[in-house]
């Protein structure tokens, strides 16, 4: 009879092992998958952290060559309306006042239409030849040599 007792004190220990077991291993299960929903969330909110690095890094960027581009516009209008008003009063000049305090724009790289890569242009800045206000004179060395008058020596 004490191998019987001895038994079934065995089954029953193994039964009761089992069930304690089963509640435990659901915790520890549980706990092994938040720990995974935990490092997943922890590397995309780090992915999502470098992704707005990246962003704030490149409207940076975009908003300095933004300004540069203002500051070249700007810089522009004003040389364009002293040199093509030239008569006008300084009141009535919007540039008037910010032109003496114009510093020109640095620009480490050139923009697409400042490279040199394309052909030359067909026409000149500004007012040339007979379209200029500035009178000219002709040097004796521009004369043709018909024109020239003639040495006497």
């Amino acid at each position: 009879m004490s191998w019987i007792i001895a038994i079934a004190i065995f089954i029953a220990g193994i039964f009761v092992g089992f069930i304690i077991n089963r509640l435990t291993n659901k915790n520890q299960n549980q706990q092994i998958s938040l720990k995974k929903d935990l490092d997943k969330s922890k590397y995309e909110l780090e992915q999502y952290r470098q992704e707005l690095v990246d962003h704030f890094a490149r409207s940076a960027e975009l908003l300095d060559n933004v300004s540069k581009d203002y500051a070249k516009l700007y810089e522009h209008m004003a040389k364009a309306s002293t040199e093509l008003m030239p008569n006008l009063p300084t009141q009535d000049n919007p540039f008037a006042q910010r032109i003496t305090t114009l510093k020109p724009v640095e620009n480490g790289t050139p923009i697409e239409d400042e490279v040199m890569d394309h052909q030359p242009r067909d026409y000149a800045n500004g007012a040339t030849g007979l379209f200029s206000d500035k009178p000219t004179s002709i040097s004796n060395d521009e004369l043709p040599a018909s024109d020239q008058p003639a040495k006497v020596g």
